[in-house]
């Protein structure tokens, strides 16, 4: 049968888009039949390819297209009986993630039928002597050479059971190229490394992808690279993966060093390029062959400008082709008295052209300033924004331009540019006034930093001083999120292109900008993803030097600090924190001084050093106070309250949260009232009041939950598990830790899932899963270096091996936890001694017997 989550998510955004399973069923080109069996979890196995065509009807990208497609690999059997082929159709590792990055299949694609044999001949003659296979797809721009990789790996899909990366490298963008440091984070996020586990250093990195490719038969495509320097730390170390690469470039030293084989990608052949446009315009190409033919040599035979004219075409469905023809001879006799080089690309030059020609004033303005956004894609908001005009008109314009080929869907609601017409729409924009490209990207860079500002306003996430920034002064409209999902949905949505402007504008004159950017984010971008992260606060240190903004660098310090400290590289964030307290003191601000003795403290608390934690919360605590900040005041509180519980002044940290608590509610209650209560649910649990405690984190849940805050509600459901456990209910309490589990991997959140993982151990424990036991507390004592989560791992593992009678080993491991809970000063020291004091009563029996 198939999984019923599948199922479940197929019928969803099925009903979510308004369509029938018919109509699904039409989009998709699958049987209504198999759309049924689907939905109604009777096909045990959907096909690749039906998963693939169900992700394009419901327009998903990115991360969202990810879990959609890994979602139907995970809810379905992953055995198969009888043997396996050495082509690769055996399932993939149990257990591991199978990224499913590929773009969408190209529609309406012709000809290059000896080039597709040629790759599957490569990867049927894999074993040469290159030790990977990699094929290098080289042309000139906008030949087709994304078209032929995706479409031959769309066709190869169940050759690669493992998986697909595909990265568009950006090599002859002229701002951002993708750096191997950020491309191979992304890959090991995908191939299911934490982020606290992906080294800070490229070549470890490097090492790192080869050991976790090693074995995997995944097809990686690395799309339009520049530079062989910029595909080598990319490859692969073994040969059960294959490497697709795009270029304008030959890239000889692939093929020299590599033993690359290279497939030179020309025109399409004059009958393939009219088949082409028949595909496109119809039957009057058959009416008319010889102006279809001119049509087609007036495009250089180049795919690209070949579909640009098609649409123009059809949009003139009553113009004879042949006065088409004869428009465009025109347009280019202009424009070959400007360049007279020859090069195919000037024929696409004259096509867009030409169809701008055909295009309303207003829509070729804002294809024009398309080539200032410096982000991936683009919706409505932001074109309205650049543009400065009315959300309609800027959606408008996006339908015509879409229509005309000259943008792409990359998902619902936002467009993408081919790199050509990128460049072509930025050459137009060069000649515009420079009043006219300033004002247009000031409007755009105002834009995002209203309309983050006002997605962490719905989130709530905007109380504490780190994040507050003056409100962006914006003369274009903004979202109205309502829901805190809505706000983090955009926020998501539009993260990479917040990395991009903040890249931006640190480089090209707007610093300001890349500051407060990097401000608004901070509590959002301590959910990761961690590199984006980084990056932003690394682009607005470097602007906040660039003016001389002390307090500036010092938000950007506490940023980099803090997600340092969430990757459990805690020198590095304490470095940070230093650097940040130094600048805030320089510039005479208490408040920035507070927050980083806080940070400094939960440091120190990591480690393991409650005395030095207590003294910085304390000095963080008397600045708040005299600044009269609520709300830095009730953070330390509830920071404090949670060194003084791992000591056992359980009354102390209760005071300490009920004081934190009325501040919080006194502020509006959110983010910050949520945390509270599940440290009063800590508390409440340790002196043994379980239903107060399960009380507490409930509303945490609640709250968390109404926020979109996964962070958050992972350790209400931890709490909630541990709750359970002691309430002798270790199968509720395990569902509970196995939540929690999951969202702190997918946040990368070490200390977390040691967390999790020893409430598993103690679960298992409970319920007589002595060797389940064993497993989870090992695991958690590799999870994370935190010498309180090390100490109760050591403890969960004396329990077991004494359950099963080895008090040798259990002996071994509740000393290593004596020893830990002892430098912690933990009244759990004093249950170890118990244990091994019941350790000798029963050994000495055992003497005497």
């Amino acid at each position: 049968m198939g999984g019923p989550m599948f199922s479940a998510e197929v019928r969803t955004r099925r009903q979510r888009l308004g369509m029938s399973q018919e109509e699904l069923a039409a989009r998709t080109g699958v049987s209504v039949r198999s759309i049924r069996g689907l939905e109604g979890g009777r096909i045990g196995r959907p096909q690749p390819r039906t998963v693939r065509l169900l992700a394009d009807a419901f327009e998903l990208a990115g991360a969202e297209r990810d879990s959609f497609c890994q979602s139907a690999l995970k809810d379905t059997d992953e055995h198969q009986a009888g043997p396996v082929s050495d082509h690769a159709h055996a399932p993939p590792a149990r257990g591991r993630p199978v990224p499913a990055q590929l773009p969408a299949d190209v529609a309406g694609f012709v000809g290059r039928t000896d080039h597709l044999g040629r790759l599957t001949k490569l990867l049927d003659n894999g074993d040469g002597p290159a030790a990977v296979v990699i094929s290098a797809i080289a042309g000139t721009a906008g030949v087709g050479k994304t078209a032929l990789a995706v479409h031959w790996a769309h066709q190869s899909l169940d050759r690669f059971p493992d998986g697909q990366l595909y990265v568009n490298l950006r090599g002859y963008d002229p701002d951002q190229p993708a750096t191997a440091e950020e491309v191979l984070a992304r890959f090991l996020t995908a191939l299911g490394v934490p982020g606290p586990d992906i080294p800070a250093d490229v070549a470890e990195r490097e090492a790192r992808y080869r050991t976790e490719l090693a074995g995997r038969r995944m097809l990686i495509v690395l799309d339009n690279a520049a530079t062989v320097d910029q595909v080598r730390p990319l490859l692969p170390g073994t040969a059960s993966s294959m490497v697709l690469v795009t270029s304008r470039d030959s890239l000889a030293g692939l093929v020299a060093v590599h033993g690359a084989r290279r497939l030179d990608l020309d025109l399409l052949s004059p009958h393939d390029a009219v088949t082409l446009l028949r595909q496109l315009i119809g039957d009057r190409v058959a009416a008319d062959p010889g102006a279809a033919a001119a049509l087609a040599a007036q495009c250089a035979r180049l795919p690209l400008a070949l579909r640009v004219a098609a649409e123009l075409a059809v949009a003139r469905d009553t113009t004879p082709l042949c006065d088409l023809v004869v428009e465009l001879a025109d347009q280019q006799q202009r424009l070959d008295l400007l360049d007279a080089g020859g090069d195919p690309r000037a024929a696409v030059a004259a096509v867009f052209s030409w169809s701008m020609r055909h295009l309303p004033t207003a829509v070729v303005r804002t294809f024009r300033l398309l080539g200032l956004h410096p982000g991936p894609d683009v919706d409505a908001w932001a074109v309205a924004a650049l543009t400065g005009t009315e959300l309609p008109l800027a959606r408008r314009a996006l339908d015509r331009l879409a229509r005309a080929h000259l943008v792409h869907s990359t998902g619902p609601g936002r467009y993408g540019m081919h790199d050509l017409l990128r460049a072509y729409a930025g050459s137009l924009a060069a000649d515009a006034p420079d009043t006219e490209r300033t004002a247009a990207s000031t409007r755009l860079f105002d834009y995002y930093l209203a309309a983050a500002a006002s997605a962490m306003v719905s989130l709530q996430l905007t109380g504490d001083t780190a994040s507050q920034t003056d409100p962006p002064v914006h003369a274009t409209p903004t979202p109205e999120f309502g829901e805190p999902e809505a706000a983090r949905r955009w926020l998501d949505t539009e993260r990479s292109c917040l990395v991009a402007a903040a890249a931006h504008t640190a480089t090209h004159g707007w610093p300001i900008h890349t500051v407060r950017l990097s401000r608004i984010l901070y509590r959002y971008l301590e959910g990761g993803p961690d590199i984006d992260a980084l990056a932003i606060h690394r682009h607005a240190h470097d602007a906040a030097r660039q003016t001389g903004d002390l307090a500036g660098q010092a938000h950007a310090l506490l940023g980099l600090g803090t997600i340092n400290f969430h990757l459990d590289r805690l020198d590095a964030a304490t470095e940070a924190f230093v650097g940040a307290l130094a600048l805030w003191r320089q510039a005479g601000d208490p408040v920035g001084e507070a927050r980083v003795l806080n940070n400094l403290g939960a440091g120190e608390a990591r480690r393991g050093r409650y005395q030095a934690a207590a003294e910085h919360y304390e000095q963080a605590m008397a600045l708040h106070r005299r600044a009269g900040d609520q709300d830095g005041e009730a953070r330390v509180l509830s920071n404090l309250a949670v060194v003084e519980e791992r000591i056992g002044r359980y009354q102390s940290a209760a005071d300490r949260l009920e004081r934190a608590l009325m501040l919080y509610r006194q502020l509006g209650g959110g983010h910050g009232e949520a945390t509270v209560r599940v440290n009063l649910g800590l508390v409440a649990q340790r002196q043994g009041r379980y239903p107060a405690a399960a009380d507490h984190y409930q509303q945490a849940l609640a709250l968390f939950g109404h926020l979109g805050y996964s962070g958050g509600e992972a350790w209400a459901l931890d709490g909630l598990g541990a709750v359970h456990t002691r309430l002798d209910q270790p199968d509720q309490a395990t569902a509970y830790h196995q939540q929690a589990l999951a969202i702190f991997k997918k946040s990368s959140d070490r200390h977390g899932e040691a967390r999790a993982l020893n409430g598993l151990g103690e679960a298992a424990l409970a319920g007589g899963r002595l060797t389940a036991a064993l497993t989870q507390h090992t695991t958690a004592l590799t999870a994370s270096p935190a010498p309180d989560q090390q100490a109760r791992a050591h403890t969960g593992l004396g329990h077991a091996h004494q359950a099963l009678g080895d008090l040798a080993r259990a002996r071994q491991h509740y000393e290593q936890a004596l020893v830990r809970y002892t430098d912690l000063g933990s009244p759990d020291a004093d249950d170890v001694r118990v244990h091994l004091a019941a350790l000798d009563s029963q050994a000495g029996a055992d003497r005497r017997d």
